[in-house]
């Protein structure tokens, strides 16, 4: 089974497994040729984390976030002025070292079966020879008309004679087949080295960019132990930190397992309102405590333990909501996008594949590196441009999460796998920035609180709470009058979003009759596909 955004995307991973290829074979070449198809979002310019785990019980995550260039400082966005410029999402400087060739690569080696030659081969075809430009990608170049208007290399691409490129038009993207077959042939220093680093240090000089050869030279994808817990039994494995998504999932669901959701109802103001106050805790959190481990000491087994999680709860008046601007981290004691993708992959032998990968905004910072055919990404943003100040998300972050040379930015991407007495259950994740973490605890509720069905589960209506702004955000047709009415009385600030809260693809099991199931999104037209 594949799940991904994208139906040529899918059909490519239904083929490398086809051939004999395995659920990481699959991934990988998924992921490039999302690169090709759904340039907002896929790409090899920017980064991500994937979650593997085999039959056997081997879980392990690859890490290959974008790092802060080493010519990168504490201020570099903030003005003379003190306020926090645009920089960070647009243009050449809001790029971080890109991850994704690495990290897909090193997936390859250490864990795949085939060559990159293989499966590199759909994405780079696909380039070559064009694909049909469909509903969404219209939309996606329309809203970002104006951002990418400034960069000659980037309108070149997604334009025909001064036009953006429309529904049913054939987008070929020669620069980014040659770019791909130089992957394909020299692996990591394809990429890395050579060439296509020759043509990024150029952009990056052109455009005032501190990204530089050695930057690119130096850059290499982790392999890291994923966080586990529990939730009413079943075990939740996810993506570790630099990524705050497994952490945040857990220690969301771990206040939430103190309270009886199901015999409340499915979206009742009840279930909804200590649904939410557990998230305004843990976003708060958030904030405060997590950042690259590397350059950070971070109570990861506090955070995420069951006492801690019953202080957080204890906190909470099931009657009212609280103030954000009362509301502060809490005390563990331990010894320690919006415009993402997201897509599953299992094989007959029962290893698991969860991947997020992302350019941060759609299109990134907007820039195509010239001759190359690739966007890069503007996760400069994920830092903490200033301790205090939102980012393009409303998150905001404090000094664990700060600018620094190498660093990797505090990410919410959560590719998860859920188990039940250690056999597959779920194997899940999403797009959509701050969103993603909300997202991915709701599925995982509605299918183990409410007892829906996988399908049921990711496209049921979705709400979301982040700490700041204080605000309740919920999809149209989310809840009912009285449910609003309620939740209004409890305190809550409720705002109407004028788009989905995260695009959420998953894949259920059933171990007893032998099922495999994909749940693709409706929001974003998922394609499930499998034999």
């Amino acid at each position: 089974m594949v799940v991904s955004a994208d139906r040529l995307a899918s059909e490519a991973g239904l083929d490398i497994l086809k051939k004999g290829g395995s659920a990481v074979d699959a991934a990988v070449a998924v992921g490039f040729v999302l690169a090709v198809v759904f340039p907002e979002a896929g790409n090899i310019g920017g980064g991500g984390f994937m979650l593997i785990r085999k039959k056997g019980g081997e879980a392990v995550v690859i890490d290959f976030r974008e790092r802060a260039p080493g010519a990168s400082r504490r201020t570099m966005y903030v003005d003379s002025a003190g306020n926090v410029t645009d920089k960070t999402l647009i243009g050449h400087l809001a790029a971080g070292v890109p991850g994704t060739v690495a990290g897909l690569l090193k997936a390859l080696h250490d864990y795949g079966t085939m060559s990159a030659r293989d499966v590199l081969r759909p994405a780079v075809e696909l380039s070559k020879n064009g694909f049909v430009v469909d509903r969404r990608l219209e939309r996606s170049l329309e809203s970002c008309k104006s951002d990418m208007s400034g960069f000659p290399s980037t309108m070149s691409i997604f334009t025909r004679n001064g036009t953006l490129l429309k529904e049913g038009d054939t987008l070929r993207q020669p620069d980014l087949a040659a770019t791909l077959s130089r992957i394909q042939e020299k692996g990591v220093e394809g990429f890395y080295k050579g060439e296509t680093a020759r043509l990024i240090a150029e952009e990056m000089h052109r455009g005032g960019g501190i990204m530089t050869l050695k930057d690119l030279e130096d850059y290499q994808a982790i392999v890291r132990e994923p966080v586990r817990g529990s939730y009413r039994g079943y075990e939740i494995v996810s993506a570790p930190l630099p990524s705050s998504g497994g952490l945040c999932v857990l220690e969301i669901l771990n206040i939430m397992e103190g309270y009886d959701l199901a015999s409340m109802g499915w979206h009742s103001s009840g279930s909804v309102h200590l649904m939410a106050e557990s998230m305004r805790r843990v976003y708060a959190d958030r904030a405060e405590f997590m950042g690259d481990p590397r350059y950070v000491e971070v109570p990861v087994s506090a955070l995420i333990s069951k006492h801690y999680a019953g202080e957080r709860r204890r906190e909470i008046d099931p009657a009212r909501a609280a103030d954000s601007t009362s509301v502060r981290h809490g005390s563990p004691q331990g010894n320690e996008g919006r415009h993402t993708t997201h897509y599953c992959t299992v094989d007959a032998s029962g290893t698991i594949v969860s991947t997020t990968y992302t350019l941060n905004d759609l299109f990134g910072c907007k820039v195509v590196v010239g001759g190359s055919g690739f966007l890069l990404n503007d996760e400069m943003d994920d830092f903490s441009a200033k301790p205090g100040v939102p980012n393009a998300y409303g998150l905001i972050g404090g000094d664990a999460n700060a600018i620094a040379p190498g660093k990797r930015p505090l990410s919410s991407m959560t590719p998860t796998i859920v188990l039940k007495d250690s056999r597959p259950f779920l194997a899940l994740g999403a797009r959509g920035g701050s969103k993603i973490i909300t997202a991915v605890v709701q599925a995982i509720s509605n299918v183990i609180d409410f007892g829906m069905g996988p399908q049921e589960a990711v496209d049921a209506p979705r709400f979301h709470h982040q700490w700041m702004p204080d605000t309740l955000v919920y999809e149209k047709f989310c809840f009912p009058r009285d449910v609003i009415q309620n939740l209004e009385q409890k305190g809550h600030r409720l705002n109407e979003s004028d788009g989905p809260l995260g695009e959420l693809e998953a894949i259920a099991f059933d171990s007893s009759q032998g099922w495999i199931y994909g749940a693709p999104d409706s929001r974003e037209g998922g394609v499930a596909l499998g034999y």
